[in-house]
């Protein structure tokens, strides 16, 4: 019997990517996306897939739903990998702005948490995955909001974590670094949407920033495709014993180091060179 997995976030980038492997190699995926033209995009593509919205929880909670009973009461696997970044200087960000950024988040995927684990305690087993960043534990300028949130779920992820201890319920963490996405338009809207760079302090530094914002593609020597987190997806979700973490791309391997063995003051620098 395929093993039954949600994931958040699918249409397109790591959610869009790892929904069609998974599919294709053995698990039931119900596959979810936030806009009614995606699901049926993907449902064309020949994925199930439902809508779930992360900044409703009435949405979050009729996509559970059926989520739990599109797998006949089986659902294995949570995938919490929807979300946006929201750029600016946090002095330029509305505080509505960074409530946003954490509704879809960081509580969208609490509540929708809430809504999957007591199914898996009643079946006695189950796997969830947050996709965090290399920016859940590394803070660069001009990603604040976003830093917020994906800090918030690295402690909350390790909460839940010790609080399963006795389950048979395992939670796992990746951390992507540049992975080649929409993520950046999507960013771009955001910024637009909450920031006035003709009235800021920063106005120069959001000429390039909009620069980068604005490109079709990564100029990061670093940047990996989605499929890179492919393999440790596989792993936290058929591992006997699943990592806590999965570190993907040189940069978040490079800085997972660095903050553990460089002070703040000497970390710093190189965090806004990285910027």
């Amino acid at each position: 019997m395929k093993k039954s997995i949600l994931i958040s976030g699918c249409s397109s980038g790591i959610g869009y990517t790892t929904a069609h492997y998974l599919n294709s190699h053995g698990f039931h995926v119900i596959a979810s996306c936030r806009k009614s033209e995606d699901v049926q995009r993907l449902q064309e593509e020949g994925l199930t897939c439902i809508q779930l919205d992360l900044t409703s929880e009435q949405s979050i909670e009729e996509g559970a739903k059926q989520a739990i009973s599109l797998s006949d009461n089986g659902l294995y696997a949570l995938f919490n990998n929807g979300a946006y970044g929201q750029a600016g200087a946090l002095e330029d960000l509305p505080t509505q702005g960074l409530r946003e950024q954490f509704e879809t988040n960081f509580f969208g995927w609490h509540h929708l948490v809430l809504q999957i684990l007591p199914h898996m305690r009643e079946n006695g087993k189950g796997r969830i995955i947050q996709n965090s960043s290399v920016l859940g534990f590394a803070a660069m300028k001009y990603r604040g909001a976003y830093n917020a949130s994906k800090f918030a779920i690295e402690g909350w992820t390790d909460t839940l974590r010790l609080e399963l201890h006795s389950s048979n319920i395992h939670v796992s963490i990746i951390q992507p670094g540049p992975i080649e996405t929409q993520f950046r338009a999507n960013a771009l809207l955001s910024f637009k949407r909450w920031i006035t760079p003709s009235d800021s302090y920063h106005k120069a530094a959001y000429e390039q920033q909009l620069q980068r914002l604005s490109n079709t593609s990564s100029n990061n020597a670093f940047v990996l495709p989605p499929e890179s987190c492919i393999k440790p997806v596989m792993h936290a979700l058929t591992a006997s014993k699943p990592k806590l973490r999965y570190r993907i791309t040189t940069p978040t391997k490079v800085f997972s180091v660095l903050k553990r063995i460089l002070p703040s003051r000497w970390l710093d620098p190189l965090l806004r060179k990285a910027a």
